[in-house]
């Protein structure tokens, strides 16, 4: 390094410390302000989402479902508001160290639009957020099936969403990659059941047996609150190897279809076993033809080998 740099770069030095020194009162203020402008604007929000929340409460939405929607929108709007306020705050501190920022937010210009074109995949995934945002597709707290993969939705960003499923394992999609998305628990859920019976049994007996059993649950308090409605029988649905198929629906809250199901097949198995009605399972009935009588045919075999014996051997007795 020769003299002349080595000057030029302390008195660079020397004047930034005075200038920092010199402006230390208005950068300690400044940092504070954006600080509370910081809180002030966390706080509005969750004020906000809180009033939202109240106010959709009055409407006929499902319990649950104006919260995830409101944890998703307001989520996103936190994370706006916190970029917003982290820019605006590092271009005011650079102003007040004479920075100008005009030239800065040109600059800015020019590369986002250089990066729009180079990251069109990344602009692909902005647009799609955007509209998932939008038309409340998926919440955060949904179970979704996003390009085959199903889990539960941890975050939504305008870049991704993150599934985890029940395994624990963590799924990230970029928006610009969902090609199919299935929502299981938007505004309501439900239980679909395959219930097979033998075919001896009567179906108008087993149907009526059926409705029982959701009845008694929906009186429950810890499942009656979670059924929206009656079971739905549609009769039967096809006829297996060894058993009458019967296909029923139970209508519940989101994300509870998989409790509610569980709970009614238990008290089904009671209820059958109760009622006498068979719940067939796969076995294998071997018939033996009339020409074959493996019986006769071994007595026969037996009393031959004993002839022959007796014919060969004189000293032994006739059976």
């Amino acid at each position: 390094m020769t003299p002349e740099i080595a000057d030029a770069l302390t008195a660079a030095l020397r004047e930034f410390a005075t200038r920092a020194i010199t402006l230390l009162p208005t950068l300690t203020i400044t940092l504070v302000a954006f600080y509370l402008l910081y809180r002030a604007a966390d706080g509005a929000l969750r004020l906000l989402e809180k009033s939202a929340d109240n106010w959709l409460d009055r409407d006929d939405t499902p319990s649950g479902e104006s919260e995830k929607r409101l944890r998703t929108l307001f989520g996103f709007a936190r994370r706006l508001a916190n970029f917003l306020v982290l820019g605006v705050g590092v271009l005011v501190v650079l102003q007040l160290f004479g920075v100008q920022i005009g030239p800065i937010l040109a600059a800015a210009g020019v590369v986002g639009l250089a990066v729009s074109f180079g990251a069109q995949s990344l602009v692909k995934d902005v647009i799609a957020g955007t509209f998932i945002l939008i038309e409340n597709q998926i919440r955060v707290g949904d179970v979704a099936v996003i390009n085959g993969q199903g889990g539960l939705v941890e975050h939504i960003n305008l870049r991704t969403v993150v599934l985890r499923d029940l395994a624990g394992v963590v799924h990230v999609f970029p928006n610009g990659s969902i090609e199919k998305l299935a929502n299981m628990t938007k505004d309501w859920s439900a239980a679909v059941l395959d219930i097979g019976v033998a075919y001896k049994e009567d179906i108008d007996e087993v149907i009526v047996v059926i409705r029982k059993v959701a009845t008694e649950m929906r009186e429950t308090e810890q499942f009656g609150p979670k059924m929206l409605d009656d079971i739905e029988v549609f009769g039967v649905d096809s006829f297996g190897d060894s058993a009458v198929t019967i296909k029923c629906r139970l209508k519940t809250l989101p994300i509870e279809q998989w409790n509610v199901g569980r709970e009614y097949r238990r008290r089904l198995k009671y209820a059958f076993d109760e009622a006498g009605i068979e719940i067939p399972f796969p076995h294998r009935t071997l018939y033996f033809g009339e020409a074959s009588k493996p019986i006769e045919l071994l007595m026969r075999h037996e009393m031959e080998k004993s002839a022959s014996k007796a014919k060969s051997d004189p000293s032994t007795p006739p059976q």
